[in-house]
C-alpha cells in the first residue's frame, strides 16, 4: 500500500503509524527494548548463544532500579533536576526499557514531569535552557518507550520541532557544502556535533521515520563528515590526515576531537563517537558492505575495549558503554571478532564489566567527573540502558 497500511482487522492506519509499529517491533536496534525473541534471532544468525550470567544480570538491574527509584528520584519525579530534564528523561527511559511500566509510581511521576515541559513550539525542554534539541530527542525516545497512544501527538509535534532545528532543514537553511549541514547541536550558537546528531537519528527512527527520511539523510551527510575516512560526502582535509575510519566529535567550526590531534594535524578518533557514528549509519540504511560502515567496523575491531572509552581513557566511560551496547545490538552479532580474530561475547563481557563497577548501593558513578559522569543518577541510567541490550534470552 503506498498511502496507507491496514491492521489485522482491516482498519487503515497511517504510513507513519505503520513505520512506528515496525520500529517498536525492532526495538533492540532503536530503543534497546531487547527481548528473548530478538536475542534468539541474533543467536540463529550467528550460530551461537550469549552466555550472559542471568543471575548477575538480574541482580545488577534490580539494584540499579532500586537506587534510581528510592534514592535518586526527587519527590517531583525528577532526577538531578537542576541540570534540566535530560537526566530525568534518560532515567525514565532506562526503567521503561528494563520492564518497568508507565503506571509504576516512579516512572509515572517522571513522565508527568517530562510532559509538563512540552512547549508551544512542539519541543519538550526546560524553559530558558540551552538544550532544547537534546532534551526533545530524549523525550521522543522516552514517550515511544512508554508506548502509550496518549503521547502520539506530543511525539509528532516534537519530531517536527527537532527536524526544524536541524541545520539544512527548510527552516534552518544551510547549503550542503556547509560543514554544519545535517547536524544538530545545542548551546547558544547550536554548533552541531556528532553526539547530538546521533541522538537526532535515534529519535527520528524511534518516532517511525524510515532511513530515507530527508532529515535522516541530511544527518548522514554530517555524520559522514565526522568520520576519518574519505567518502562521497567527505572530502575534507581531516579525512586525509588521519584515515583510520573512526569518528571525532564535530567537523563544524574548524573541527574538534576531545582525543586531540595527530602529529599530522588530523583529529584523533575515539570510541564513543565511533560507535555513535556507526549506529547512525545503520539508522540511515547503510549496509555492511558500504565502505563507510566497513571502515568504522574495522576501527572498532582494532580498538575493541571495555576497560576504557578507546582513545579517551575513563572520560565519558559510561556514555561509551551505553552507545557500545546500542551499536552492537544494531549490528546484530552475538560474537564480535576483534582485529586479532578473537571472538567476544560482548553481552556477557559488558555485564561482567558493569557488575564489577557497580556500587554497593546499586548505583554507578565515574571517578572522572567529565561530562557530568560524577552524577550517579546519569551514570546509573547510562549503565541501566546498556544492560538491557544484554538481557539473557528466555
Amino acid at each position: 500500500m503506498s498511502q496507507e497500511e491496514r491492521t489485522n482487522s482491516g482498519a487503515p492506519i497511517s504510513r507513519r503509524d505503520f513505520n512506528r509499529a515496525a520500529v517498536i517491533a525492532a526495538a533492540p536496534v532503536i530503543l534497546g527494548a531487547t527481548t528473548g525473541e530478538a536475542l534468539a534471532a541474533s543467536d540463529k544468525k550467528t550460530n551461537g548463544k550469549s552466555s550472559v550470567d542471568a543471575a548477575l544480570y538480574s541482580r545488577c538491574v534490580e539494584q540499579a532500579a532500586r537506587y534510581l527509584t528510592t534514592v535518586g528520584q526527587a519527590e517531583d519525579g525528577s532526577y538531578s533536576g537542576k541540570s534540566g530534564i535530560g537526566v530525568t528523561t534518560i532515567a525514565a527511559t532506562a526503567l521503561l526499557s528494563n520492564g518497568w511500566k508507565p503506571e509504576d509510581p516512579a516512572v509515572a511521576k517522571s513522565l508527568k514531569l517530562i510532559e509538563s515541559c512540552v512547549q508551544p513550539d512542539g519541543g519538550v525542554y526546560t524553559p530558558g535552557g540551552l538544550y532544547a534539541n537534546y532534551e526533545t530527542c530524549l523525550a521522543i525516545m522516552c514517550f515511544v518507550a512508554a508506548n502509550e497512544r496518549r503521547y502520539d501527538k506530543i511525539i509528532q509535534n516534537a519530531e517536527a520541532f527537532v527536524k526544524k532545528e536541524q541545520w539544512g532543514s527548510p527552516e534552518n537553511v544551510k547549503e550542503p557544502s556547509d560543514l554544519s549541514y545535517g547536524g544538530a547541536g545545542y548551546g547558544k550558537h547550536q554548533r552541531p556535533d556528532l553526539s547530538n546528531t546521533a541522538f537526532l537519528t535515534d529519535a527520528l527512527r524511534a518516532a517511525g521515520n524510515c532511513p530515507d527520511d530527508p532529515a535522516i539523510q541530511r544527518a548522514l551527510v554530517f555524520v559522514s563528515r565526522c568520520q576519518n575516512f574519505e567518502s562521497e560526502n567527505n572530502t575534507n582535509m581531516q579525512a586525509a590526515l588521519n584515515p583510520d575510519g573512526g569518528f571525532f566529535y564535530t567537523c563544524a567550526a574548524g573541527g574538534n576531537s576531545p582525543a586531540g590531534d595527530t602529529l599530522e594535524g588530523g583529529l584523533r578518533s575515539y570510541g564513543s563517537m565511533t560507535y555513535s557514528g556507526l549506529k547512525s549509519f545503520i539508522h540511515a540504511g547503510l549496509k555492511a558492505d558500504d565502505p563507510r560502515v566497513k571502515a568504522a567496523t574495522r576501527w572498532i575491531r582494532a580498538n575493541y575495549d571495555l576497560e576504557s572509552n578507546p582513545g579517551l581513557g575513563d572520560s565519558g566511560l559510561f556514555y561509551f558503554y551505553h552507545v557500545f551496547a546500542k551499536t552492537m545490538g544494531a549490528l546484530g552479532e552475538t560474537f564480535f571478532a576483534d582485529a586479532s580474530g578473537a571472538k567476544h561475547d560482548w553481552r556477557a563481557e559488558l555485564v561482567e564489566t558493569l557488575a564489577k563497577r557497580q556500587g554497593a548501593d546499586g548505583s554507578w558513578v565515574n571517578s572522572n567527573r567529565r561530562w557530568m559522569e560524577g552524577d550517579p543518577n546519569l551514570v546509573t541510567s547510562y549503565a541501566l540502558l546498556a544492560m538491557h541490550y544484554c538481557r539473557p534470552a528466555v
